[in-house]
């Protein structure tokens, strides 16, 4: 928006010394002065309010000639900036900023590729709100023609982060093709929020430590992910078909959900167990405290900031979740 902006200052700056100089010079009211600039820029005619005497003739000749020239350039600019269609992507873009701004606890997607088109895709799924971060035209174009939130920037800018809602989200998801980038991206998200959970892609081995040190919560490497899995399916395929089951967001008879016990929840100093009796139809599957993982711990007594994992059908997490 800058160069309309530019133009309409101007013009109304010569409009603005117009009048004053026919004030000044001439002795007129004020409307007569615009109306006398008005009419002089635009070339429009309309006769004099009152007959000018010498030194306004040499100053409607000024008025004309600068104005005009002012006027054109306004037009031009505003004409070219519609036909360019980017009115309407800075219209777009401001009513995505809005969007975001009315956002809390929400995840950020940094990069539109090919792993973060995936991760987008099990967001939507499971109705999560997150705002999608890209520099390349081509990946805004198909995230916003998913109707997905975009924020057309650079992931690792202060500025960015804070328009896509950093210190209110809930996540971040650091997932561009660069390293280096995902480096910059994990540091500046956790210098805005200490508290968010980042979750860091690695391609290379070497660039674990780095986001490690930069603050990312957890580090993924596509390639090893990738070739762990095809491993597991190949020894021991139902028992990944069974994980891929109770993860999946289109599954109606079993989930897979984990939910953390807060500091001013009614179940600390209870058991476990309690959480989900016997007729029941969730089953605590594990649990994790000070980074370590329990399986099945039922007999475990519940602290502030507990983790826990639960199984089960979808009423029942709901049930257990309503429970917490």
């Amino acid at each position: 928006m800058r160069g309309p902006v530019l133009a309409a200052i101007l013009l109304a700056a010569v409009i603005a010394v117009g009048t004053i100089g026919y004030v000044t010079l001439e002795g007129w009211t004020w409307f007569d002065a615009l109306y006398m600039t008005i009419t002089t820029i635009t070339t429009v005619g309309g006769g004099e309010p009152q007959p000018l005497n010498l030194t306004g003739k040499w100053w409607t000749i000024v008025v004309v000639v600068i104005g005009f020239g002012v006027l054109t350039f306004t037009l031009v600019t505003l004409i070219g900036y519609v036909i360019e269609g980017r009115l309407g992507a800075a219209v777009g873009e401001r009513r995505m900023r809005r969007r975001v701004a009315k956002m809390t606890n929400h995840f950020i997607l940094c990069g539109y590729g090919r792993v973060g088109r995936e991760i987008a895709r099990n967001f939507t799924e499971e109705q999560i709100g997150f705002v999608v971060i890209d520099i390349n035209p081509d990946s805004l174009e198909r995230a916003a023609a998913s109707g997905l939130t975009v924020i057309n920037g650079d992931a690792a800018d202060v500025a960015t982060l804070k328009a896509a809602g950093v210190e209110r989200a809930k996540g971040l998801i650091a997932c561009v093709d660069s390293d280096e980038q995902n480096v910059y991206v994990t540091l500046s998200a956790r210098v805005l929020n200490p508290k968010i959970f980042i979750v860091a892609r690695a391609n290379r081995d070497d660039t674990e430590p780095k986001l490690r040190l930069a603050g990312a919560s957890r580090i993924i490497s596509p390639y090893t992910i990738g070739g762990r899995r095809m491993a597991n399916l190949a020894m021991r395929p139902t028992a990944v078909e069974f994980v891929d089951t109770v993860l999946s967001a289109n599954n109606g008879e079993l989930l897979l959900e984990d939910f953390t016990i807060r500091a001013d929840s009614r179940w600390i100093g209870r058991m476990v167990s309690s959480l989900a009796p016997d007729d029941d139809e969730t089953v605590i599957l594990a649990m994790k405290r000070s980074g370590k993982m329990f399986f099945r711990p039922s007999q475990t007594t519940l602290a502030a900031g507990d983790e826990i994992v639960a199984a089960g059908s979808p009423d029942g997490i709901r049930a257990l979740e309503n429970r917490l």
